[in-house]
C-alpha cells in the first residue's frame, strides 16, 4: 500500500450492521456524545471489554476554549493524542501551538506511513484513515535547535516570570519587581540580560547608592543576591533567549489555505533547562492574553495551546506566580484561546487550575507504589460518577486508549467514556532533519526573526553615563540638556536620544510611547506592547 492510499474503516468482509449491539449502559454514554455541531473525533467507545466503533467519542469544537487536560503515565500515548487533536483542529481552521519536548511532533507536517498497527486501529474504530500532512511552522527558543528563533525582551518577560527562572524567593521576587519599576520610570530599556545586570550593578555601586535608597524596600544585600543569580544564569548559556527582535505571538494565529497552522516549538536542545522553557511557554500565553480582544463564546477557538510537561510550570512556584496562572487560564477563554495542560497525573496541576479544565483525556496510570496508589485514587475522585470501575480501568488501559469526559455543546459534562483512540493521519515521529531545516529556512518568518539585534538600551546608557562622569540616568539627561543649550540647538526628544540614527526603529516596539514613563504591566508583571 502506498502512502497516498486510504485505509478503509474495516478490513474484514463484515455485513452492514454486524457490529455488536450496544448494551444499555453503553447506549447512555454514546447518547452523551451525539453532538449536532462540528466536533473532533477522538475514537470509539469501549464497554465491557469490547470496542463499539459506531459509538463515536467526540469533543465539540465550540467548547475547546474551555480548556482541557491530557494525562497519563509515560508511554501511554499522550503525544499521539496531542497529534490527533492538533491535526483535526488544523483541518477545521483552528491554529494550534504545541511544545515538542522529545522532538517527535515535527511529523505533523508530513503524511503518515501506513503499517499493520495503523491498519488495525483504523479497522477497530471504523476510521477512514488517509495519510495527510498539515501546515506547520517550527520554532526554537533563542534559536537553540532547529527552528525560527523565539526571543523575549527582559522588559516584556517581566519580574514574576524572571523570578521563577532565577529561582528567587518571595522577598527577592518583590525586590526584582522594584528594580523593573525603577528601570521603567527612568527610561532604561531592559532588552537583554546584560541590561538588567547593568541596572542592578549600578544600583549596588557607589554611584547608585542614592538611587537605591530611593527605591523603598530594596536592600543592598537583596540586590546583590539578584545580581549573583543573574550572573550565574548567564553563565549557564541563557542569554540567547532574551533580546530582539522579540517574537510577536500573533504569528501563532496564522492560517494556510483554510487550515490552521500548527506551530511547533522544538525543545530537545533545551531539555536540560525545564524551568526556563516551561516559564517561557507561560510568557507566550500571557502575551497572547494581553493582546487578543474579547470574543466571548465563539463557534470555534482562535487558538488551542498545548502546554506539555505542565508539572514543571507549577513546581516550586510562588503564590503570586500560581495566582497569575489561575487568572490567566480563567480569563483567556474569553479571548478565544483554549489551553490543554499535558502531564502525568491530574495532581500535578493545582486544584484552582484543574477546576477550570472542562475536557479530560486520561490515559493509563501505574500503581506500583503507595504514592502511585494514592495518585490513582485522587485521579478517580476528579471524574464524574460512572458505570466503570475507574481504578481498575485506569490501570488496565492499553496504549492509545483513554478515559474521556468533555463538555457538551450546552456546557454540561458528558458521561465518562473509555475510548479506543483513532490513529493520527500525519507522520507519527520526527521528520528528517534536512527537511525540517529546509522548512525553517523557507518560512516567511525566518528573515524577520533569524538575526539577533543589539540596539542601545540600559547597558549602553549606563555605560555612557559612567564614561561621561554622570551618576546615573537622571544626571545623564541633565548633562545632555546643558550641552544642547550651550550649542544653541533644539533639545532632542527622548526617543531621538535612545535610537540615535534610527536604524533600528522597526525593532523598537517599546520605544516612543513607553519611554520616559512607567511601562504598563499586567499579569506576571509582563509589559503590554502595541502591535
Amino acid at each position: 500500500m502506498s502512502d497516498s492510499e486510504t485505509v478503509p474503516p474495516a478490513t474484514a468482509p463484515e455485513a452492514p450492521g454486524s457490529a455488536p449491539a450496544l448494551p444499555a449502559g453503553a447506549l447512555e454514554i454514546a447518547a452523551g456524545y451525539a453532538f449536532t455541531g462540528p466536533a473532533l473525533d477522538l475514537g470509539a467507545l469501549m464497554w465491557d471489554g469490547q470496542c463499539h466503533p459506531d459509538a463515536l467519542i467526540r469533543i465539540p469544537l465550540s467548547v475547546l476554549n474551555r480548556h482541557g487536560l491530557v494525562a497519563g503515565a509515560t508511554g501511554t500515548g499522550k503525544t499521539k493524542t496531542l497529534q490527533l487533536i492538533a491535526e483535526q483542529l488544523s483541518a477545521q481552521g483552528v491554529p494550534v501551538f504545541m511544545a515538542d519536548i522529545k522532538g517527535d511532533l515535527s511529523g505533523v507536517s508530513a503524511p503518515g506511513a501506513p503499517n499493520d498497527k495503523v491498519r488495525g486501529r483504523a479497522a477497530e474504530v471504523h476510521q477512514q484513515w488517509s495519510p495527510t500532512g498539515f501546515p506547520a511552522e517550527f520554532y526554537a527558543l533563542g534559536g537553540m535547535g532547529h527552528g525560527i528563533p523565539v526571543r523575549a525582551t527582559v522588559t516584556s518577560f517581566g519580574p514574576v516570570l524572571l523570578s521563577k527562572v532565577l529561582q528567587l524567593n518571595q522577598t527577592q521576587e518583590q525586590s526584582l519587581g522594584l528594580i523593573f519599576h525603577y528601570a521603567d520610570t527612568k527610561g532604561l530599556e531592559l532588552i537583554d540580560l546584560k541590561d538588567l545586570r547593568a541596572v542592578v550593578a549600578f544600583l549596588t555601586s557607589d554611584e547608585g547608592k542614592a538611587e537605591l535608597k530611593n527605591i523603598g524596600g530594596l536592600s543592598t544585600a537583596t540586590a546583590g543576591v539578584i545580581l549573583r543569580s543573574l550572573t550565574a544564569f548567564e553563565a549557564q548559556g541563557m542569554a540567547p533567549f532574551f533580546g530582539e527582535p522579540e517574537f510577536d505571538t500573533s504569528e501563532f494565529l496564522r492560517m494556510a489555505d483554510g487550515r490552521g497552522i500548527v506551530s511547533v516549538l522544538e525543545l530537545p536542545a533545551v531539555q536540560d533547562k525545564p524551568q526556563l522553557f516551561s516559564t517561557f511557554l507561560m510568557w507566550l500565553l500571557a502575551d497572547l492574553f494581553h493582546d487578543l480582544p474579547e470574543v466571548g463564546d465563539a463557534d470555534k477557538p482562535k487558538l488551542v495551546f498545548f502546554f506539555d510537561e505542565a508539572h514543571l510550570l507549577f513546581n516550586d512556584a510562588s503564590k503570586a506566580f500560581l495566582d497569575s496562572i489561575t487568572q490567566t487560564v480563567r480569563l483567556i477563554r474569553s479571548k478565544g484561546v483554549g489551553v490543554f495542560f499535558v502531564t502525568q497525573t491530574p495532581k500535578d496541576v493545582p486544584s484552582d487550575v484543574l477546576a477550570q479544565l472542562g475536557n479530560r483525556v486520561q490515559h493509563a496510570l501505574r500503581a506500583f507504589t503507595p504514592d502511585d496508589q494514592k495518585a490513582l485514587k485522587a485521579t478517580v475522585k476528579t471524574f464524574p460518577n460512572s458505570g466503570y470501575d475507574l481504578e481498575e480501568l485506569l490501570t488496565g488501559l492499553g496504549t492509545g486508549e483513554a478515559v474521556v469526559t468533555v463538555l457538551s455543546e450546552k456546557g454540561a459534562p458528558t458521561p465518562v467514556a473509555a475510548t479506543r483512540l483513532r490513529a493520527p493521519e500525519s507522520l507519527m515521529g520526527p521528520v528528517d532533519g534536512a527537511a525540517l531545516e529546509a522548512a525553517v529556512q523557507e518560512s516567511p518568518l525566518f528573515g524577520r526573526y533569524a538575526q539577533a539585534v543589539d540596539r542601545e538600551s540600559a547597558y549602553e546608557k549606563l555605560t555612557a553615563a559612567a564614561e561621561h562622569g554622570a551618576k546615573g540616568p537622571d544626571e545623564m539627561k541633565a548633562q545632555a540638556k546643558r550641552e544642547t543649550a550651550k550649542a544653541g540647538k533644539q533639545e532632542p526628544s527622548l526617543v531621538e536620544q535612545v535610537v540615535g540614527s534610527g536604524m533600528f526603529k522597526s525593532l523598537a516596539r517599546s520605544v516612543g510611547t513607553q519611554l520616559g514613563r512607567e511601562i504598563t504591566r499586567s499579569l506576571f508583571g509582563t509589559s503590554r506592547r502595541r502591535r
